[in-house]
C-alpha cells in the first residue's frame, strides 16, 4: 500500500508540474525536436549546419532545389545519405565526412566521381543526360559539381555569360582561341558553350548534334545545300578549313588563301596566266599568288549551283 500511494503522489506531482509550467515543458519539447530551416527534413543537419557554421549551404534555398512546395524537391539526406556515423560524431574534431560527400567539397574526399554523380543522376537521368554514362566527361571522372554549384543561387554554368568562365577552367586551350580577331560571339555572351555543345551526352566532340556540320547548320543554313556542285571538304567537315573556337584570320579560317586551299589543291592544276607573272622552281606561273585570293574568282566555295555546261562549271565560280 505505501508503494501505491507514493507511485500516486508522484503522478500527481507531474501532472501538476505540467499545468503550472506549461512553459518550460513546451520549451523542452522544441528543443528535442528542432524545427527544419530551409528544406522538408532538414533539421538533422542545421541543428549544427545553421547560419553561423555553414550559411553557404543554406543558400540552397534560393535554388531549384529548394522549391518546398515540389515534392519533387530533395531533402539533404536525398543527397548526401543518412550518414549516422556522420552525425554521432559531429562536433568532435573534423570528424568523418557524410556518407555520399558531394556539393561541399570537390576534391581529396573518398567518394567516387561515379557515387557522387549517381546522387544526382537519380532525379536527373532523363533529356540530354541520359548517356552521361558514356560521355567523355563521365569517362574522365568530371563530377556534377565540378561544374555545378548544388548550392547557390547563381549556377554560372547554367547562364550564357557566365558559362564559359566555368569551361575554360579545364579547356584553357579554347580559352585562348576566343580572344583572337576572329570568334565567335562566346565572350560577349551572345552565344555560350552549350549553344555547340551537349556536355552531357556520348557524342565524342560532345556536340548538340550528331555531327560537326548539323551543328554548324543550326545557324549556317545557307551553307547546307544541297548544290549542284558540292565541295567535298564542306560537305565532310566544317573543321577542315574552320577553327570554330577562334583564329588571328577572318572568317574563322585556319590559314590565309592560297595556303589554305594549297593544302588539297596543288598549284601545278592551275591554269597558267600572261608573262612576266611570278613562277616556281620548275617555271610554272602562279597566278593565284598575285592578288593572294582564290576567293577572288571562287567566291561560292561551299557549292555551286552553275548550269553552264563547260569544263568550269563546277569551280565554284559565280
Amino acid at each position: 500500500m505505501k508503494s501505491l500511494g507514493k507511485a500516486l503522489r508522484v503522478c500527481a506531482f507531474a501532472v501538476l508540474a505540467g499545468s503550472l509550467f506549461p512553459a518550460l515543458t513546451a520549451t523542452a519539447a522544441e528543443k528535442e525536436a528542432p524545427k527544419d530551416i530551409v528544406l522538408t527534413g532538414d533539421a538533422k543537419c542545421t541543428t549544427c549546419h545553421d547560419e553561423n557554421d555553414s550559411p553557404d549551404a543554406l543558400r540552397i534555398g534560393k535554388t531549384k532545389h529548394g522549391t518546398v512546395a515540389d515534392k519533387r524537391t530533395p531533402g539533404c539526406t536525398n543527397c548526401h545519405g543518412e550518414s549516422e556515423k556522420h552525425v554521432k560524431e559531429a562536433g568532435r574534431g573534423s570528424g568523418p565526412t557524410p556518407l555520399v560527400d558531394v556539393g561541399f567539397t570537390k576534391k581529396n574526399t573518398a567518394t567516387s566521381a561515379e557515387a557522387q554523380n549517381a546522387a544526382c543522376l537519380n532525379c536527373h537521368q532523363g533529356s540530354t543526360r541520359i548517356f552521361w554514362q558514356n560521355s567523355t566527361h563521365a569517362r574522365r571522372d568530371v563530377t556534377c559539381v565540378s561544374c555545378h554549384s548544388i548550392h547557390d543561387g547563381h549556377d554560372k554554368v547554367r547562364e550564357a555569360k557566365s558559362q564559359p568562365e566555368v569551361c575554360s577552367n579545364c579547356h584553357k586551350e579554347q580559352r585562348a582561341q576566343f580572344a583572337r580577331p576572329s570568334h565567335h560571339p562566346v565572350p560577349e555572351g551572345q552565344m555560350s558553350c552549350s549553344s555547340c555543345h551537349n556536355v552531357h551526352g556520348d557524342n565524342p566532340s560532345q556536340l548538340v548534334k550528331s555531327s560537326v556540320n548539323d551543328t554548324c547548320y543550326s545557324c549556317h543554313m545557307e551553307k547546307r545545300g544541297p548544290f549542284v556542285h558540292n565541295h567535298q571538304p564542306v560537305s565532310e567537315d566544317c573543321a577542315i578549313c574552320h577553327n570554330p573556337h577562334g583564329t588571328n584570320i577572318a572568317n574563322l579560317l585556319k590559314a590565309r588563301a592560297p595556303y589554305l586551299c594549297q593544302e588539297c589543291h596543288s598549284h601545278d592544276s592551275h591554269p597558267s596566266s600572261l608573262a612576266g607573272l611570278p613562277v616556281d622552281r620548275t617555271g610554272n606561273s602562279l597566278p593565284h599568288t598575285v592578288g593572294r585570293g582564290c576567293l577572288n574568282c571562287h567566291t561560292n566555295i561551299h557549292g555551286g549551283n552553275s548550269t553552264v555546261n563547260n569544263a568550269t562549271a563546277g569551280r565554284f565560280r559565280r
